[in-house]
């Protein structure tokens, strides 16, 4: 006697039940324009970090200089 194949089924994580509703909530172009506000927002972090260590760096050189 053969046992029955086992299937598996992957749970959903709770990224992709967001994504359901939200799918079901907004038209397709507003999920673009919050998911690139999101992109922009991270891009600013980004730069905003990037500005820290130059300026770190900056002072850095300063203080040998002197």
């Amino acid at each position: 006697m053969q046992a029955a194949p086992v299937r598996a089924t992957a749970i959903p994580t709770l990224t992709d039940a967001l994504r359901a509703v939200e799918s079901l909530l907004m038209g397709s172009g507003q999920r673009t324009a919050r998911r690139n506000a999101w992109t922009a927002v991270l891009e600013d972090r980004r730069r905003a970090k990037d500005r820290v260590e130059a300026q770190h760096v900056l002072e850095a050189v300063a203080d040998r200089t002197s």
